[in-house]
């Protein structure tokens, strides 16, 4: 029995020899590691693809769950700006001791009929804005701010009430 003899149809030694064999060689042994390094780094992006999608939806999760929390605080927020705000303003007043008593008498002048909507107060200047269904009451009111802490205290608008018949509104201002 005759053995088995591999016969190769290309002549290595020959093709090795030449330039053009050497090269042809050297690249298709180059291309074949980085088409396997391209393929390598194909598969870790899309590997890492569902790990970002896991990240990614649970940060969307968050920040869902997140603006959940602060839209319900809201309004907690809205009174509780609007709270400070009042305190800055009461305590710039309290401060001034002046200005207290100065409120403390318009407020003890005020005839029973008489209703306070606002009291301003700016340098030299108080504006009292208030509803009465009296006139009389609204001028003994002005007669009785015309004393002692006060320089003057003059009568400005004076219109009907839109809110109920019947009742005046009026604005004093008060100078001290």
């Amino acid at each position: 029995m005759p053995k088995n003899k591999a016969i190769n149809l290309l002549p290595l030694e020959e093709f090795n020899a030449s330039t053009t064999g050497r090269v042809l060689r050297w690249a298709t042994g180059t291309f074949r590691i980085i088409v396997i390094v391209t393929e390598m780094v194909v598969m870790a992006a899309f590997l890492s693809r569902f790990w970002l999608d896991a990240q990614n939806s649970t940060l969307n999760n968050s920040i869902k769950a997140k603006s959940a929390q602060i839209s319900a605080q809201a309004n907690l927020e809205k009174q509780f700006r609007g709270i400070q705000s009042k305190l800055s303003v009461f305590s710039k007043i309290s401060q001034d001791q002046n200005t207290s008593a100065l409120i403390e008498k318009i407020t003890s002048s005020v005839p029973e009929s008489i209703t306070l909507s606002r009291i301003s107060v700016t340098r030299g200047e108080i504006e009292v804005r208030g509803a009465s269904f009296s006139d009389f009451d609204i001028s003994r009111f002005i007669i009785s701010l015309q004393g002692a802490p006060f320089k003057g205290a003059e009568l400005g608008q004076v219109n009907s009430s839109e809110r109920n018949s019947g009742e005046t509104d009026f604005v004093v201002k008060i100078t001290y």
